[in-house]
């Protein structure tokens, strides 16, 4: 068997300038993906060299299904207070929750920094460190690496948050266990659906390929159902053209689809509904299966419904 060698590659071979090569690069939906995947964040609404003050962030963007805000600073060199002063900066400034410093390399302070920041922040403020890499074998185009260098505790920041809200830190608690059951058995059986990392909420989003949409899956304890959705934030020409192929559609899924444009909200859904109890945990497996299904067929069939 004829084997390749990895080649580490300078970040500049590819990128010679941050706003106008990497910053422009990230911003690119494919590449904002590779991060999203990496920390376990859905991203949209890229905005590239956001001003704030004096000064411009290099990408602001929003949490898909919550709308947090994300800042994302690049500095493709060594860690320096520069940097550290700027995503502070910046982060108040936008009034960020999630805020991502991409590197090249680090000094352990700054790391040391970065994590007393995640600890001594509360549960809404969540830091990451994270280096970039790019690689090649042979002479194949250079493939990029991002490896976290630190990030929340988002297990201690869950319970922080659940114990100030006691009236449902219950159901919270038992939404992150469920899900967690999910992301498990969905990466056991599916080979090509991508899990991100869970929350304590009562949805779970999944990429199936176009950036203006996304796959939910949802619980609701009060109806005793579960469903397997579109969902569309902020386009109705994509509701509409999707709409366009109702019948086949659902001929094809074998479902009828209850299809909500919602015309007074920004956001538009597509929603598949199953009568299931998740609060009840025997049900659990019945639960897992079905979604993982619905989630199945949908990532095969909406994904060939995309606008140019």
């Amino acid at each position: 068997m004829l084997l390749g060698h990895l080649k580490k590659i300078e970040l500049r071979a590819a990128w010679a300038h941050e706003e106008h090569g990497f910053s422009k690069w990230l911003a690119e939906p494919n590449n904002i993906e590779l991060l999203g995947n990496e920390i376990g964040i859905e991203l949209t609404n890229i905005k590239t060299e956001a001003p704030s003050g004096r000064y411009s962030v290099d990408l602001v963007a929003e949490e898909e299904g919550t709308g947090r805000k994300v800042i994302i600073e690049n500095q493709l060199e060594t860690t320096n207070h520069d940097h550290l002063g700027k995503i502070i900066t910046y982060a108040s400034g936008f009034d960020a929750e999630v805020i991502i410093w991409i590197v090249k390399d680090y000094r352990d302070e700054h790391k040391q920094a970065v994590d007393w920041l995640n600890e001594n922040t509360n549960e809404k403020i969540n830091f990451f460190l994270l280096r970039i890499e790019l690689w090649q074998i042979g002479d194949s185009p250079y493939a990029p690496k991002f490896n976290i260098i630190s990030q929340p505790n988002n297990w201690a920041k869950t319970l922080k948050a659940a114990q100030k809200e006691s009236d449902l830190s219950e159901t919270k608690l038992m939404q992150l266990e469920f899900w967690k059951g999910f992301q498990t058995f969905g990466e056991s059986k599916s080979s090509h659906l991508r899990f991100r990392k869970v929350l304590p909420q009562h949805w779970y989003n999944i990429s199936y390929g176009n950036s203006n949409s996304h796959i939910a899956l949802t619980v609701n304890s009060q109806n005793k159902q579960i469903t397997c959705d579109i969902y569309i934030p902020d386009s109705k020409e994509l509701y509409q053209f999707i709409f366009n192929s109702k019948e086949e559609i659902e001929n094809e899924l074998n479902e009828i689809l209850n299809w909500q444009e919602l015309p007074m909200k920004k956001a538009s859904r597509i929603r598949l509904t199953k009568n299931l109890d998740f609060t009840d945990e025997t049900r659990w497996h019945d639960c897992y299966t079905w979604m993982l299904e619905k989630a199945e067929a949908f990532y095969k069939i909406f994904g060939k419904y995309k606008l140019n």
